[in-house]
């Protein structure tokens, strides 16, 4: 059983820059991929950024792309959103998830953490 914690949510302004973190115990984080997905009022959770269990390999959504960077440290089991340039349609709730696999469905998710941008 892995446990995931986010933090690092808040309120910024349009164009700023915000760091999620997402801290795991309980598991081998190191064996999964880990995912970033956000849901904001209103709509589906969609996904955001994935990166391999190595990371040798990072995706992006769209809407992100240029803007959010994902990257993870294995010794402190955690993996993070950089989230540069904001825009308000960015406000959502930001949840981390661990992957066995990059594509297939998360097995753990946190319990997010509130990202909202101003304009």
């Amino acid at each position: 059983q892995v446990q995931l914690v986010e933090s690092g949510g808040g309120l910024v302004q349009a164009g700023g820059s915000l760091r999620l973190s997402c801290a795991a115990s309980g598991g081998t984080f190191s064996s999964y991929a880990m995912g970033w997905f956000r849901q904001a009022p209103g709509k589906e959770r969609e996904f955001v950024a994935v990166i391999s269990s190595s990371a040798d390999r990072k995706y992006y959504a769209d809407p992100v792309k240029g803007r959010f960077g994902i990257s993870r440290d294995n010794a402190k089991n955690t993996v993070y959103l950089q989230m540069n340039s904001v825009k308000p349609e960015d406000t959502a709730v930001y949840y981390c998830a661990a992957q066995r696999a990059i594509g297939i469905i998360p097995d753990y998710w946190g319990q997010g953490t509130q990202v909202t941008v101003s304009s």
